[in-house]
């Protein structure tokens, strides 16, 4: 009996030592009503340090193997090789945007740039339209055509502008690249 109390002390004193920075005990986390309907109510400090200890040591030892894991899948991570420079020397870099297509560089000229021309695949929605080529595109007007169906030409304009012609003809149409 003597052993018990003495195996039951030093969890109880090492469930406190860890429980300050790990776990905070039964008592903390649950709420007094779930307390008594657990029938935690009815056990002695002992028990309950014995099931905070077993907590306590279930945590770390969840802690550790998540450690392990992490630690095996970055040994196991391939290296990424350094990225080609595709740039060729003396001419200037593209900037954020103009990589991704959405807006034109003051170094092109709005006139050199040959129009673009696609199938309208659907409308995404009341002013967006797809291209068969996965783009997007929306009016900054009201689009009144019917495009579905059609293949329509996208031109570039001053200033990182661009305008719809459907069926060949210009409609004056303000267009902008949206993916």
């Amino acid at each position: 009996m003597k052993f018990f109390a003495i195996t039951a002390l030093c969890v109880i004193v090492a469930a406190r030592g860890f429980a300050a920075e790990s776990f905070p005990g039964l008592k903390s986390i649950l709420s007094e009503a779930e307390w008594k309907r657990a029938g935690l109510d009815r056990l002695s400090p002992d028990e309950i340090g014995v099931i905070d200890a077993g907590m306590i040591r279930y945590q770390g030892q969840t802690r550790q193997q998540h450690d392990a894991d992490l630690a095996a899948a970055r040994a196991a991570a391939p290296v990424a090789a350094p990225v080609a420079d595709n740039n060729p020397a003396g001419t200037p870099k593209p900037g954020f945007w103009e990589r991704f297509g959405l807006f034109e560089s003051d170094r092109m000229d709005w006139r050199d740039v040959p129009p673009l021309e696609a199938k309208v695949v659907k409308w995404v929605s009341a002013n967006r339209f797809e291209l068969d080529n996965g783009q997007q595109w929306e009016g900054m007007e009201a689009i009144t055509y019917q495009l579905s169906g059609k293949v329509i030409s996208i031109h570039a304009r001053p200033h990182g502008m661009y305008a719809l012609s459907v069926d060949g003809q210009n409609t004056t149409l303000r267009v902008r690249r949206v993916r």
